[in-house]
């Protein structure tokens, strides 16, 4: 299918449709390995699906294959806020036995198209590039943007964005800046009444490996051996029983408010002595709910061993870390050595990385604007501000104080424990409901936000105040 025929043809959400079909057929893995990820798959279709827009876009590489496209439309006064769209094109890796379907071939079943990718993050990745052409063709009504207005496609995300946001940061920062952002991963409906789920931050940041020391010896006699991968085993089971201190942060009372609970329920949710007893009644929002209120430590590699007849002397195991707002590098180690004990003899923790947690205000023309387009799908419906329990690109820019959210509409069908398990699980999809509210709320919203007389006056207001 060409691109200008997929572009020319139906509404928005239909564009929106076939656009994420193809984004997820092109299989853009990253494992992690500089030679993975393949993005420029992702820029080509990008490009094919922007020809005769106007819209030529620029291209960078960092390493072979690992791309970004990066669009403009300039605004009419150049002292109005600027926005930037950002979706990366990477997707995790899948284990094929566990899906229902083939994971890349973007199917469409009872109104549900399933694929890696689905929601993380193609989905808006395609709404993105949809609504931008709109807007520069015309096509779903003339409207020129006060402010410019940047589609970036970009690489890495799924890695720490070394190769995407993180070197866009470091060495095209202006091919990216603005003055404020949407990306991922919000929209999911929380209550009856429903409140709209906006991420206005996320959690830090903190991995360590565990380096487990042992002693090598023969498999054939076990008993009273240090054998390190049963060390490790001790300290995986440890810091998956541990529980660490319980931080009701405002994010997670405001959405432990919005959902349909008797009054016992949200008071042992909202206290942090009786929180656990009120866990089992969330059902599949238990562990966002867990991972809203606690610094997390997950471990996720283990390593041990060489040969099957040898006792391994050594091990690591790799943990991911996720640190709540407030906790600093000191309170990282703590935990882990609360969590190990004794086992502390025989283990080291190496590295010091830590990103900080980020927010962005909520008093913004921005978030006034996706107010207003969620209310034309649900118009009793509110926004929820919600802080994110993994990592997206927006850290990048709340670091600079820019704000960022991650926003979308989802449909009736979905609760935010269904939306957070399919993120790098399995049969991962999305209903076309969705897309198109999705879409027509981006559509809405950035129409909104660039059509604000007042939005460059706060602005400018903003940067005063914070100097």
């Amino acid at each position: 299918m060409s691109a200008p025929s997929l572009a020319a043809r139906g509404s928005l959400a239909q564009q929106t449709t076939e656009l994420l079909q193809e984004l997820i057929r092109n299989a853009a893995v990253n494992d992690g390995t500089p030679d993975s990820g393949h993005e420029y798959l992702q820029v080509r279709t990008l490009q094919r699906f922007f020809a005769g827009s106007g819209l030529e876009g620029v291209t960078v590489e960092p390493h072979p294959g690992r791309a970004s496209l990066i669009v403009r439309i300039e605004g009419t006064d150049p002292t109005a806020p600027s926005l930037a769209l950002v979706g990366h094109t990477d997707v995790v890796p899948v284990e094929p036995a566990g899906w229902s379907r083939d994971p890349f071939a973007g199917d469409i079943v009872d109104g549900v198209l399933w694929g890696r990718g689905a929601i993380d993050m193609l989905n808006l990745t395609a709404a993105y590039a949809v609504v931008t052409r709109a807007i520069a063709t015309g096509s779903a009504g003339r409207f020129r943007p006060r402010g410019d207005l940047i589609f970036a496609a970009v690489a890495d995300e799924e890695n720490g964005s070394r190769f995407g946001v993180g070197w866009l940061t470091e060495n095209r920062l202006d091919l990216i800046d603005a003055d404020y952002v949407l990306t991922e991963s919000g929209g999911a409906p929380a209550g009856s009444r429903p409140s709209i789920g906006v991420m206005v931050g996320e959690k830090g940041g903190a991995g360590r490996l565990l380096r487990v020391t042992g002693a090598p010896g023969h498999g054939s006699a076990p008993w009273g051996s240090r054998n390190a991968a049963v060390i490790a085993a001790e300290a995986v089971t440890r810091l998956a029983r541990h529980r660490g201190p319980t931080v009701i942060t405002p994010q997670w009372r405001a959405y432990a408010q919005a959902l349909d609970l008797d009054a016992d329920t949200r008071a042992a949710l909202t206290d942090p002595d009786r929180f656990y007893d009120g866990l089992p009644h969330l059902g599949g929002l238990d562990g966002f709910a867990h991972a809203s209120t606690h610094t997390t430590i997950s471990p996720t590699i283990v390593r041990a061993g060489e040969k099957a007849n040898v006792i391994p002397g050594a091990a690591t195991v790799q943990l991911d870390i996720r640190i709540l707002p407030g906790v600093t590098r000191e309170d990282v180690e703590g935990l882990i050595r609360e969590a190990l004990g004794d086992l502390m003899e025989q283990i080291e923790i190496e590295g010091d990385w830590f990103g900080e947690s980020t927010a962005s205000p909520i008093d913004t023309p921005l978030f006034d604007a996706l107010g207003s387009a969620v209310r034309r799908a649900y118009p009793s419906a509110e926004l929820l501000p919600m802080l994110g329990v993994g990592g997206t690109d927006g850290r990048f820019y709340r670091r600079r104080g820019i704000p960022a959210y991650g926003f979308g509409v989802l449909s009736e069908r979905w609760d935010y424990g269904t939306f957070r398990r399919l993120f790098h699980g399995n049969d991962e999809r999305i209903d076309l409901d969705s897309i198109a509210l999705t879409v027509n709320a981006l559509d809405h919203a950035v129409r909104a936000f660039h059509a604000d007389t007042g939005a460059a006056a706060r602005v400018g207001a903003r940067a005063e105040a914070a100097v």
